[in-house]
């Protein structure tokens, strides 16, 4: 059956939608509960929704918005069910939210910043340059900026954010981020796993994360 991708505002959530995604979280990795969910709609403005028929699969809280006058997707939140579809899934979670910045940004590079506490979030990074943090490359001065940009509007005070390692320590919460569980995980390269190493994620720590979309590549999401 084939995946029904939707985005809307956060505010035209319904209470049955929030429980749905809710049980979605409640399945596998975070569990985030339906108050969780709902400070959510608060801080974001774009939910986008994927339904296999009236199953919903997966979720992402987002905004489209500048920093500094960079055009970004910011991902806060987001959530795929463990089927033999969730790597299809956050494709198309990833790729709506390009569809909306190719709309709200047309002919300029696109940043995409959220949370992960896991590599397998990388998987919807498969567009996109540049990407930190990444093995074997020094963060520059500009780079280690973005994390701290990031950070910020994340709501993260400084003192928990390392600008070097681009590691939020936790304050013993559940961490909010892009929870994905990777179909191929044994595929991905041992050096990229090894920078989630050192997390607690059971103390809440996770890594800011970004790259860029090129404006060439976004055109392909018109």
């Amino acid at each position: 059956m084939a995946l029904d991708v939707t985005t809307k505002d956060c505010t035209a959530l319904s209470d049955s939608e929030l429980a749905e995604m809710a049980d979605i979280c409640a399945d596998g990795g975070h569990c985030y509960g339906v108050g969780d969910l709902s400070k959510q709609v608060e801080l974001w403005v774009l939910v986008t929704l994927v339904r296999e028929g009236n199953h919903l699969r997966g979720f992402s809280f987002s905004t489209l918005e500048r920093i500094g006058g960079t055009p970004c997707i910011l991902v806060g939140v987001a959530s795929v069910k463990r089927t033999s579809k969730r790597d299809t899934v956050l494709r198309s979670i990833i790729s709506d939210n390009f569809r909306r910045a190719l709309m709200a940004f047309p002919d300029e590079d696109v940043l995409l910043g959220t949370r992960m506490t896991s590599p397998s979030g990388f998987d919807g990074f498969k567009n996109l340059v540049d990407v930190i943090p990444r093995p074997e490359h020094k963060p520059s001065g500009e780079e280690r900026a973005w994390g701290r940009r990031l950070a910020k509007r994340f709501g993260i005070e400084s003192d928990l954010y390392d600008d070097q390692s681009f590691t939020i320590t936790g304050d013993d919460g559940v961490p909010m981020v892009l929870d994905h569980d990777s179909l191929k995980v044994d595929k991905i390269p041992g050096d990229v796993a090894a920078q989630f190493n050192h997390l607690d994620v059971a103390r809440g720590d996770c890594l800011v994360t970004c790259g860029w979309i090129m404006a060439e590549e976004l055109l392909k999401f018109g």
